[in-house]
């Protein structure tokens, strides 16, 4: 998964040290649970000096722990704590909780909220229905917005120029071998959201799932995040399941947009 961008280095405020750090946490990513130290400083980048002093110190915080028969590093769990407080003070997870658990309740399919960063969207809510693979269900999965509903739908909610942009600057690699990646092929689903105000995607992160996703805008206009309703193609044609959930996942983002006029 695209990672966030890299910040610049050369500004005096920048802490090097913390930053190394932070390497070695996100070493984690895409991994399996534990990690040894010569894997650990090869996915950061860090010498493998640099990379047992920094993983020593994450430990002894508690932000890794360590298998004591192998001495591999897997993260700790003191890191759910920062998960856990940003979830619980982010105004819009407050606002919108009650309206999607009723949504959850009057469409029967997963009902999701994520959260827009440029080019990946974060899920912060999971409402998870009666069949579901175990990743899809996690709080804090990234998925890339070039071909998710409800990325789709957040990029129109932007300028043309700025969504392309963002496009752009994706690595559009396919989840699936029904993703759409081809730069123009994408701008016409946003130009399509745009127009319809929702977007849909068809096996494109996930093979047998379809997806409906709608924009909530922040104060300024722009996209804060998205409401996602989600099911199994095994059992849904994409017209019916559109033409049966759009008026609730419509009516769910208009009261959350609300919010904020």
């Amino acid at each position: 998964m695209q990672s966030p961008a890299t910040p610049p280095r050369d500004n005096p405020l920048f802490v090097n040290a913390l930053a190394k750090g932070m390497e070695v946490l996100r070493a984690f990513t895409g991994a399996g649970r534990y990690l040894s130290l010569t894997e650990i400083a090869t996915r950061s980048g860090l010498d493998k000096s640099t990379a047992q002093r920094m993983s020593h110190t994450m430990h002894q915080l508690g932000y890794l722990e360590k298998c004591a028969d192998t001495r591999r590093y897997a993260l700790g769990r003191q890191l759910l704590d920062f998960s856990f407080q940003y979830v619980r003070t982010n105004p819009l997870v407050e606002v919108a909780t009650p309206h999607l658990i009723e949504l959850r309740r009057e469409c029967e399919e997963r009902v999701d909220l994520s959260l827009f960063d440029r080019t990946t969207l974060v899920y912060v809510i999971r409402l998870q229905s009666k069949r579901e693979k175990f990743y899809t269900t996690l709080v804090g999965r990234r998925m890339p917005v070039f071909c998710s509903a409800g990325g789709r739908a957040m990029l129109a909610k932007l300028p043309e120029e700025e969504a392309l942009q963002i496009v752009l600057a994706s690595t559009r690699t396919p989840l699936t071998p029904h993703s759409i990646t081809d730069v123009d092929a994408i701008m016409a689903k946003i130009a399509a959201a745009r127009k319809d105000g929702y977007a849909m995607a068809v096996q494109e992160s996930i093979v047998g799932e379809l997806t409906l996703g709608a924009a909530v805008l922040d104060e300024d206009g722009r996209p804060a995040g998205a409401v996602h309703i989600a099911a199994s193609l095994h059992e849904w044609e994409p017209e019916k399941f559109a033409a049966r959930m759009l008026p609730g996942l419509l009516k769910t983002v208009h009261v959350l947009n609300q919010r904020v006029q």
